[in-house]
């Protein structure tokens, strides 16, 4: 699968995905004056307001994108409703020919982990026959568990041809309080890094591992580092644009070939229309400020790496 979001990003030459992580008040008034009207305000309602919502935003920007990135929870708080909603969105952005990176940060051992990547990025039997649930290409894996958590999610990956991206160094204020903690005067998450590349030396695609890593836009001096402890690792970022990170800050976690990293911007896109930037197109056309906001992150990220 890592082949398969390489040849896309250089297909749309954008490094960057779409983190579809709805919040019913990213959700325009129309959206969900009509779920609720045929649902009414309930479980069900508003998961219809969020497929919907997704819908037209993949509708917008598929072809701009490689790639789009689900976050499980955003769906969970609806219920069983609310997985229905998620595992549609999966479907119809794997139609459009989207790589799907479900941002589900399972982190669990033995039987469970393995239930877990099963579920997601695996095949459950059923009697005599298989299916797969949610189907994901791609999953986020927490490795605080160490090796006993992250096999079993290897394990199917190799058998499926899918993908890892582990945390390593997270997006959020508060990730030094473990990551950063030093041992034998090393950060702990060099250490994490450097067990990614371990394990993704024997995962390899054509040119990079399908085991990658999570490290946030908002620590650029920790990505250069991470970077060189792992070479064939692709790099998802998070934290662009609404967390603070903007391209000049991400030129490092690239490779000198343009490749080995893919920026996330969640709600800087879904919910472009909120801001004043993209105003002028309105809530009514909330899928073309998104289709806006993607066309200005693509640019952003392009110059940077231009400019390097």
């Amino acid at each position: 699968m890592i082949n398969k979001l390489i040849a896309n990003i250089k297909k749309t030459n954008a490094p960057i995905v779409v983190g579809l992580d709805p919040m019913l008040n990213y959700i325009p008034d129309q959206v969900k004056e009509k779920a609720f009207a045929e649902f009414g305000e309930t479980l069900e309602g508003a998961a219809e307001a969020v497929w919907q919502f997704n819908k037209e935003i993949v509708d917008k920007t598929y072809d701009l994108i490689p790639a789009v990135k689900p976050q499980i929870a955003m769906y969970e708080q609806f219920g069983i409703p609310g997985l229905m909603a998620f595992k549609k969105t999966v479907d119809y952005c794997k139609e459009k020919g989207l790589v799907v990176i479900g941002d589900i940060k399972r982190g669990d051992i033995g039987s469970t982990s393995a239930a877990y990547a099963v579920g997601h990025i695996g095949k459950v039997q059923v009697g005599s026959k298989s299916y797969a649930p949610f189907d994901e290409d791609f999953v986020t894996v927490n490795p605080y568990l160490g090796s006993d958590g992250v096999n079993p999610f290897i394990d199917v990956c190799k058998e499926e041809k899918k993908g890892l991206f582990i945390l390593v160094k997270t997006s959020n204020p508060s990730s030094g309080e473990f990551q950063d903690q030093l041992i034998d005067g090393r950060p702990l998450y060099e250490l994490v890094g450097e067990k990614v590349a371990q394990w993704g030396a024997d995962c390899m695609g054509d040119e990079y591992s399908y085991i990658g890593a999570v490290v946030g836009a908002t620590y650029p001096e920790m990505g250069k580092v991470l970077r060189r402890i792992m070479p064939k690792s692709y790099i998802l970022v998070p934290g662009y644009g609404a967390q603070g990170g903007q391209g000049k800050d991400l030129v490092h976690f690239f490779n000198e070939d343009g490749l080995g990293a893919i920026v996330n911007s969640s709600r800087g896109i879904i919910a472009a229309y909120k801001q004043e930037k993209y105003a002028r197109f309105g809530a009514e056309n909330f899928g073309e400020a998104s289709r806006a906001a993607v066309e200005d992150m693509i640019a952003d990220i392009s110059q940077a790496l231009n400019n390097r």
